[in-house]
């Protein structure tokens, strides 16, 4: 079997609430994702998606990631999709970095592979070893009292979890997470994360703040390893990296460090599901908790985490987030779809959903062997 197409395609993104904040001004209502559909010699089809949260998150952004693409389609035409780690060879040499953009192609390897086995990408990742698994709400940078009622109206569709955006003043933000103590109830968890909105000194009294508080995560602190893990030294709060994790080297370092208890997994930050089972791997043998999420996107991104995390050790296993359930469009049919805060892998082949191609639109770019 060989690659002997690749398509580009662009599918706006829109937050179902209007828009979503985060620390630093970032503020999110409309992105766009990059679709990539492969082909094989035999007819079979694999897609996958990148989205970038913007051009201020991380770096990259979406005219970037279809350029890169562009620059790799012709490195990874006449290969195997069934052997990623050739895939993945071949795009770095072809390119240094630039995970984000190699995402889509390793993903669409998997959903291609996993149809001509027949069996499920999870299958492929080393097993279904889990039906199921609990999935996290991120709640938008606002007003305490607004954060807490949408805690409470989440509360009420079965979410335990809850991932506070803050990173502006230390004592607000400790009034922030104290109301949305009060209305998780004594069963939820709070991830108090600043997405490195902070510097050192604002974390460090944000840090102590909130060390008086149980079921309290900090999550990304600062800007750079080095600022977290100074303020690590200093707090008892449990510590979860995500910024600054961007590839097996960026989490060994950490690690050697003691930087943290548990990291997020984003599919396209990483490079993709070969990188990111590297990754998984690593932190069951560990003993380091993940999240398993992605930047953004829609259906086909939320597919490659679902298989991610049912492939993963449950005592692994910190958090997912099923990131079509905060966006208006659907290109897979609203699969894999949540169901009372929890979430499962579709069973069908490959990421096992059914991509509606008149929602994709035309191609930007082809490439052919």
């Amino acid at each position: 079997m060989k690659i002997v197409r690749l398509e580009v395609y662009a599918c706006d993104t829109t937050y179902v609430d209007g828009s979503f904040e985060l620390s630093g001004g970032r503020v999110v209502d409309r992105l766009s994702s990059t679709v990539v559909r492969l082909t094989a010699d035999d007819g079979t089809t694999g897609y996958a998606e990148t989205c970038p949260l913007g051009t201020a998150y991380l770096p990259g952004h979406a005219a970037g990631a279809r350029a890169a693409i562009g620059e790799l389609a012709t490195a990874v035409l006449g290969l195997d999709p069934r052997e990623p780690a050739v895939v993945n060879d071949r795009m770095d040499e072809r390119m240094l970095g630039h995970g984000y953009a190699k995402s889509a192609i390793d993903v669409a390897c998997w959903d291609l592979a996993g149809k001509a086995a027949g069996v499920p990408v999870c299958v492929l990742l080393g097993g279904r070893r889990q039906e199921s698994f609990p999935l996290y709400a991120a709640i938008s940078l606002g007003a305490p009292e607004a954060m807490a009622a949408e805690i409470e109206r989440l509360r009420q569709s079965g979410v335990r979890q809850f991932q506070l955006k803050l990173g502006t003043d230390p004592h607000e933000d400790a009034r922030r997470v104290h109301t949305a103590l009060e209305a998780v109830g004594d069963d939820g968890v709070v991830v108090a994360d600043a997405n490195g909105g902070w510097r050192a000194q604002d974390a460090v009294a944000a840090a102590r703040l909130l060390d008086r508080y149980e079921r309290v995560y900090l999550e990304q602190p600062c800007p750079t390893l080095e600022e977290c893990l100074y303020v690590r030294r200093l707090t008892t709060l449990p510590m979860v990296l995500d910024e600054v994790i961007g590839d097996v080297a960026g989490f060994l370092r950490a690690f050697e460090a003691q930087g943290m208890d548990a990291i997020n997994l984003k599919v396209s930050k990483i490079g993709g599901l070969t990188r990111g089972r590297q990754l998984r791997e690593l932190c069951e043998t560990l003993g380091i908790a993940l999240t398993i999420e992605d930047t953004w996107g829609g259906d086909l991104a939320t597919a490659a985490v679902s298989h991610l995390a049912a492939s993963t050790r449950g005592d692994a296993l910190f958090s997912v987030s099923f990131i079509n359930d905060f966006v208006n469009e659907h290109v897979g049919g609203y699969e894999p779809r949540s169901a009372d805060a929890i979430g499962s892998a579709p069973a069908g082949p490959g990421l096992g959903i059914d991509v509606d191609e008149t929602l994709v639109g035309e191609p930007l770019a082809r490439f052919e062997l």
